[in-house]
């Protein structure tokens, strides 16, 4: 089962906010075995852009899950301050990943690796 509409749809507050995440899932099993942890814990799923893709989403966030060469993309828009919980279901999953968070301005603002979050991005520095 990779599609549900069961799940909580997108605050439409977030509707106005652009793409501000994005990821990579490291030899994750697949779009629709990611949708399926996804749906396990309360978020919906729908086909996506591409004949293997999913669009997962809850009230905080929505993100597109591709699967390429190998690995999975993710892209979409979070809560920024839901950010770390993104990280943290994908920890629970058991992924190995890189995510990033962006201002409106597309600047990076953090990143989180392998369920590892580091610190905010400090543009001054690039670190």
């Amino acid at each position: 089962m990779d599609v549900s509409d069961e799940g909580r749809s997108l605050d439409p507050v977030r509707l106005e906010i652009s793409n501000n995440v994005c990821g990579v899932l490291a030899g994750a099993p697949g779009g629709s075995w990611v949708a399926e942890r996804f749906i396990g814990v309360g978020w919906s799923s729908r086909s996506g852009s591409s004949w293997e893709s999913y669009e997962v989403e809850t009230s905080w966030c929505r993100i597109e899950v591709d699967p390429s060469d190998g690995d999975t993309l993710l892209n979409g828009v979070v809560d920024p301050q839901r950010f770390e919980d993104l990280a943290s279901l994908l920890t629970r999953f058991g992924l190995r990943f890189s995510l990033e968070l962006y201002d409106d301005d597309g600047e990076p603002l953090r990143e989180s690796e392998a369920g590892t979050p580091s610190a905010p991005h400090d543009a001054a520095t690039g670190l």
